[in-house]
């Protein structure tokens, strides 16, 4: 118990849900016999539900901070729609038309930030609110048809890393140097960490680390790079990439990320520290809709036009990632690593399910109950104090 401890680098209850990922992926695989672990199906899996996994990393900050925010969909769907409408009624260029959509779910944010900052409205009301008005506003000016998109932005929505240099590799070289720079990226943060902490960190379990995890990294960049000519690593996976880097180091390396959490944990406590509440408020909830506008704009991009439709409950699907996460219900607690296995885990049982044929009603019933557990489970642990499963299948007995 203690070695696994000293491998794993923490306490074992954080691993949850990377053990039920990982087991996800096991069944379903076996069941489908093998068309889980496929380069084509994994392409389809990350590049599908990128948008989704997009708006899990704001709505982990709202969360923290002890609010929810229902209106992502709905500016997620505006901000497409209006940046289809411009490129095609406006002949604007495509970029063009991505910064107006940004420059949307800013707005939103702005909105929404204002009524919970300086009015003191929870964001619950504030943005269910939102969510009436944009997701109405989407059908308006749409007037129920589909708006055809600009076609440069297919490429950000599904596209591919591209080839290029010698094929004696085996596979694509983009992802293959992705992933180098993944385990070089990882070794080297490991190797600081045990530099600054020799005596809690042996380097025997740095070393058995560092090779589990680049083993998985080498693995997946196998996979995502050996499929079929002119696919790769998808491009919208690259952008998810990058925005988890950014949002990670946001959220543990800046005064601002550590203020989220202050807020969420104590907002009383928070204020008389010299955390500046309503600014806190107001950040959140504006990035929160300016990523609902990129996740639109990845969407529009893959399926080439936007329509009435689009964000119909993608809210849902952010809030259930980050609290299967392990994020609290009653904020201050959660991370955006844990959040993308939370994500991951709601996008595998969707794939597996259609890969088993399961119709969409009874995928929905059957997240439902996963959500349920998994707050249950969460709370359950904190009041028991008990850990998760995992830990207690590796306990020692007392002697």
């Amino acid at each position: 118990m203690k070695r696994i401890k000293q491998v794993l680098g923490g306490d074992l209850r954080q691993y949850t849900m990377v053990v039920a990922l990982v087991l996800l992926i096991a069944v379903f695989n076996i069941i489908s016999d093998g068309r889980m672990l496929t380069s084509s199906n994994f392409q389809n899996l990350l590049a599908g539900n990128a948008y989704v996994l997009v708006l899990a990393l704001g709505m982990l900050m709202v969360i923290v901070i002890g609010q929810i925010d229902l209106s992502v969909g709905s500016v997620a769907g505006f901000a497409g729609m209006v940046m289809a409408i411009s490129a095609r009624d406006l002949n604007l260029p495509w970029w063009v038309a991505v910064l107006i959509a940004l420059a949307i779910g800013l707005a939103a944010g702005v909105w929404h930030g204002f009524f919970l900052s300086k009015l003191g409205i929870p964001g619950f009301i504030t943005t269910l609110g939102g969510m009436m008005i944009f997701r109405g506003g989407v059908i308006w000016i749409s007037k129920s048809i589909s708006v055809p998109a600009p076609v440069e932005l297919k490429w950000f929505g599904s596209g591919y890393l591209p080839e290029w240099g010698p094929a004696f590799t085996g596979m694509n070289n983009s992802t293959l140097l992705l992933g180098i720079i993944g385990i070089a990226a990882f070794i080297i943060a490991q190797m600081r960490k045990y530099k600054a902490s020799k005596e809690s960190n042996p380097i025997w379990a740095v070393v058995v680390r560092i090779c589990i995890v680049s083993a998985v990294i080498g693995y997946f960049t196998w996979l995502y790079g050996s499929g079929r000519v002119g696919t790769s690593f998808p491009v919208p996976g690259l952008i998810l990439l990058i925005l988890i880097i950014i949002y990670h180091t946001i959220t543990t390396r800046t005064k601002f990320g550590r203020n989220v959490y202050a807020v969420g944990g104590n907002k009383n406590a928070a204020a008389l520290s010299g955390v500046n509440v309503e600014r806190t408020y107001f950040l959140t909830m504006m990035n929160m809709s300016l990523l609902a506008a990129v996740a639109g704009i990845l969407f529009v991009g893959r399926s080439t036009a936007a329509g009435p439709a689009d964000g119909t409950s993608w809210e849902m699907d952010a809030i259930a990632s980050v609290f299967i996460g392990g994020a609290a219900v009653s904020g201050g607690v959660g991370t955006i690593l844990a959040t993308m296995v939370g994500g991951l885990v709601m996008a595998v049982l969707n794939n597996g399910l259609m890969l088993m044929g399961v119709g969409a009603d009874r995928t929905q019933v059957i997240k439902g109950f996963v959500l349920l557990a998994a707050v249950a489970f969460d709370v359950y642990s904190k009041k028991s104090g008990t850990g998760s499963v995992f830990a207690k299948l590796f306990q020692s007995k007392k002697k």
